[in-house]
C-alpha cells in the first residue's frame, strides 16, 4: 500500500511542483502588495493625495484637510491594511481558484469523453499525463467491455437465426412425411417401412442438431466448471479410434496412432474426447478415400501435442481463418442433410481453451492438419 501511494507521488510530481511554484508566486506578490500598501500608497503620497484632493474639491484649508485626512485615514490606518489585505487576499486566491479549476474541468471533459462513442482520446495539460493514461486506460477497457457485449448480443442473434434455419429442413421432411403416411389410405408396407425410416433418420438428425446448439450455447451463455482427472492419452485415443472404425471402412480410410504409452495428462475427461471426436470427424469427412489419417502425440516439456493430420482438397487460407468461427462450413452450402450445423470445430476450440490450450489448423499440398497443444497438468 505505501509503495503504490510512492508511485503515485511520483507519477503526479510534475503537478505538484506546478501548483507549488504557482502558490509561492503567489505568496510573494501578495507580499509585495501589502508593502506597497503599507509603505508607498497609505504613507506619503496617498496623504498628500488625499489633502490636495480636499483643498482643489472643496476649497479647504491646508490645516483643515489635515485634520479631516487624519480622522477618516490616518487613525483607522490599521482597519484600512486589514481592509486592503482581505481585498488582496481575495483576489489573488479568485485568480488561483480560477486557475486550478480548469484542471477539474478538463478532468470532468475527459470523464463525459468515456462514454461517448466515437470520441478522441483523452488529452489533458502535460502536469496531468498520469491522469490523462488512467482516463484513456479506462476508456480503452470501456470499449473493449462495449465491443464484447456486442459480439455476445451478435452470438445470440446469430445463435437464434442459425437454429431456425437449421432446424427447418430436417422438421419439414419429418412433417413432409408423417403427413405422407397420414394421407395415403392404401400404401404397401415396403413404401410405409421407407416413409418411417426416413421420418426417424430425420428425427434423429433433428435431435443431434439441437444437442449441438444445446452444447454451444452453455458453452457461450454459462460459466463451464472442468471435472479434472488423470487419464492416459493413448488409452483414450484407442477407444475413440475403435468408435469411429464403421466411418473408417466406409471411406476406406486408415488411421495411424503414433502415441506414446507413458503420457499421462490431466484434463477433463468426457469434455476432451468431444475435442478429439470433432477432429477426428473432421478428418474422416474432408479425407479422399482411401487415405491414411495420422494422429501423432508428442511431449513437449510441460506441454504435449496431438496433431491429427489427412489428405484432403487444399483448404484456403482465407477459410483457415475462420475455420474455428461458429456455423461456419468449409462448404457454401447452409443445408443440415450432411455434416453439423458448423459448430464442431468451435466447440472444440472452446473447450481447448477452457484448458489454457491452444489449437490451429494448417493446409497446404493437399495435407489438412489440425493442432492441439495441452498442458500436461
Amino acid at each position: 500500500m505505501k509503495n503504490k501511494s510512492n508511485i503515485l507521488n511520483k507519477e503526479f510530481q510534475t503537478f505538484y511542483t506546478k501548483v507549488f511554484i504557482r502558490l509561492t508566486v503567489m505568496f510573494f506578490m501578495a507580499v509585495l502588495l501589502i508593502y506597497f500598501l503599507r509603505f508607498t500608497v497609505l504613507r506619503g503620497r496617498f496623504a498628500d493625495f488625499i489633502i490636495d484632493f480636499l483643498q482643489s474639491a472643496f476649497l479647504m484649508e491646508y490645516d483643515a484637510a489635515y485634520s479631516l485626512y487624519s480622522q477618516v485615514f490616518r487613525n483607522h490606518m490599521d482597519m484600512i491594511m486589514i481592509a486592503a489585505l482581505v481585498i488582496a487576499f481575495l483576489i489573488i486566491f479568485r485568480i488561483f481558484l480560477k486557475w486550478f479549476t480548469k484542471y477539474f474541468d478538463e478532468i470532468g471533459k475527459g470523464m463525459d469523453s468515456l462514454i461517448e462513442d466515437g470520441a478522441a482520446e483523452v488529452s489533458l495539460s502535460p502536469e496531468l499525463l498520469p491522469m490523462e493514461r488512467k482516463l484513456n486506460t479506462i476508456k480503452h477497457i470501456i470499449e473493449t467491455q462495449r465491443r464484447d457485449m456486442s459480439a455476445a448480443e451478435q452470438r445470440k442473434n446469430d445463435l437464434i437465426m442459425y437454429l431456425a434455419h437449421d432446424l427447418k429442413t430436417p422438421l419439414a421432411s419429418v412433417i413432409g412425411y408423417l403427413n405422407l403416411l397420414r394421407d395415403e389410405e392404401k400404401i404397401s408396407d415396403e413404401l410405409r417401412e421407407k416413409y418411417l425410416s426416413v421420418s426417424l433418420d430425420k428425427a434423429e438428425r433433428l435431435e443431434d442438431l439441437i444437442n449441438e446448439f444445446f452444447e454451444i450455447s452453455k458453452y457461450n451463455l454459462t460459466t463451464i466448471t472442468l471435472q479434472y482427472s488423470k487419464i492416459n492419452l493413448r488409452r483414450l485415443l484407442e477407444m475413440l479410434l475403435y468408435e469411429f472404425q464403421p466411418m473408417l471402412n466406409e471411406k476406406n480410410l486408415k488411421c495411424n496412432l503414433h502415441v506414446p504409452e507413458d503420457i499421462i495428462m490431466r484434463c477433463d475427461a468426457n469434455r476432451m474426447q468431444r475435442v478429439f471426436d470433432n477432429l477426428l470427424r473432421n478428418a474422416v469427412i474432408y479425407s479422399f478415400n482411401g487415405t491414411d489419417i495420422n494422429i501423432t502425440v508428442t511431449r513437449q516439456e510441460d506441454n504435449v501435442m496431438i496433431s491429427f493430420t489427412n489428405h484432403g482438397d487444399t483448404i484456403p487460407v482465407e477459410k483457415l481463418e475462420r475455420i474455428f468461427e461458429q456455423f461456419y462450413r468449409l462448404d457454401a452450402s447452409r443445408s443440415t442433410s450432411s455434416g453439423g450445423a458448423g459448430l464442431g470445430l468451435a466447440i472444440a476450440k472452446q473447450i481447448v481453451e477452457f484448458h489454457h490450450g491452444t489449437v490451429q489448423a494448417r493446409s497446404h499440398d493437399e495435407v489438412i492438419e489440425f493442432e492441439v497443444v495441452l498442458p500436461v497438468s
